[in-house]
């Protein structure tokens, strides 16, 4: 064909920004690339071992016996919206205590979906520095202004709410926050940001993505006893601790009915998968019928405290367990020995945290046991060493 060959010199300069990109990625030891799961499990979410679980494999079996679709066929305002998503909805709701509650996708959609959507122009959202990418990305779409605060500083939230108020606007105000952070495996000042939002009339964005089903009465998490109030929306992610996939949003029903009516990634999104929503609504099941679960993942804990913090990592009181180790390529080396020695450990990398802080990620789960815990200490004493 005439052109062609011009045509392919026109694409080749245009992908050379992004080969240039990936080199100099290679070049600070940053790149990602995919690998298959291997060797025992201190890398996952999966903190309950429910996703390979009897129950949800029965679950899901059962749902399709009765004939519900592997898929919902449109979204949720078209023909997706399936019985199954209600059920699981209204159960979810009776569950968190919440007057409502909305499925999703996914975590991320969901924070995209509530950041960007319930925030009005001259409202101000507060927000810790370290939320989920998820929350930044609805911040770069909201129509709100947005602060961000130094990480468990309640007392910079309360400063800067008051400093806003104090010069005259008049908008709501919206504290964004996880409760158990992902790669620092800390908890938010929970109370005394429930606090801060009564005191300025403020709305909380609650991510408890890390803490659903690993915490609270019968698996509600750290913002347990909070849903109900009119200042809460809490978002529960389905694809960690639960085993299965989505989110839920739990909150009183105006939220409900304004994210259907005006969140995009809600309306214009195919629904998610009515064998899903099944399996989730037995993932809650689970957490109220079997809380052992959740006291062998502490007792875990406890004991990798005991065997890790001597070698670095950073006491949490939680299933995430941070050893930071500053140097990217350190991180990812410790990290690649550890594996080959049949542990599956990531190193996370700036831009998932700061610079400097290159870091493993330990994550504990029952899909490891003690055992496998003490042989990771001995391998992480020599990586170390």
């Amino acid at each position: 064909m005439p052109g062609l060959t011009g045509m392919h010199t026109t694409a080749d300069r245009l992908w050379q920004a992004h080969h240039d990109d990936l080199r100099a990625l290679a070049t600070r030891h940053r790149t990602r690339a995919l690998t298959p799961r291997a060797g025992r499990d201190f890398a996952s979410n999966d903190y309950l071992a429910l996703a390979g679980s009897d129950r949800l494999r029965a679950a899901i079996g059962a749902a399709l016996a009765r004939g519900v679709p592997a898929g919902s066929g449109g979204s949720r305002l078209l023909r997706g919206n399936d019985p199954e998503h209600e059920a699981l909805e209204a159960e979810a709701a009776r569950w968190a205590g919440s007057e409502t509650a909305l499925f999703l996708s996914s975590g991320y959609a969901a924070n995209v979906a509530l950041l960007a959507t319930l925030p009005q122009t001259g409202d101000l959202v507060i927000h810790d520095e370290l939320i989920h990418a998820s929350m930044h990305e609805g911040l770069r779409l909201t129509r709100a202004t947005a602060l961000a605060m130094p990480h468990n500083e309640a007392q910079a939230f309360a400063d800067a709410a008051q400093q806003w108020r104090a010069q005259g606007h008049r908008g709501r105000i919206w504290l964004a926050f996880e409760t158990l952070y992902s790669m620092d495996g800390d908890c938010a000042p929970l109370a005394d940001l429930a606090a801060i939002a009564e005191r300025h009339d403020a709305v909380m964005l609650i991510d408890e993505a890390h803490a659903t089903g690993t915490t609270g009465a019968q698996g509600r998490g750290l913002a347990d006893g909070l849903d109900g109030r009119p200042d809460a929306v809490v978002l529960r992610t389905c694809g960690k601790a639960l085993g299965v996939e989505g989110a839920l949003v739990c909150a009183p029903a105006v939220v409900r009915d304004f994210l259907v009516n005006r969140a995009r990634p809600f309306i214009f999104s195919t629904a998610p998968s009515p064998l899903m929503a099944a399996a989730v609504r037995e993932a809650l099941r689970i957490c109220v019928d079997e809380p052992e679960r959740r006291t062998r993942l502490a007792a875990l804990a406890a004991e990798a405290e005991r065997r890790l913090v001597p070698l670095g990592a950073t006491a949490t009181g939680t299933q995430i367990l941070p050893l930071i180790l500053g140097d990217d390529a350190r991180a990812m080396r410790v990290a690649a020995g550890l594996q080959r020695a049949g542990f599956d450990v990531r190193g996370i990398r700036p831009p998932t945290v700061p610079p400097g802080t290159a870091r493993l990620r330990l994550s504990l789960t029952l899909n490891s046991t003690m055992d496998d815990l003490a042989a990771l200490a001995v391998a992480l004493e020599a990586m170390l060493a």
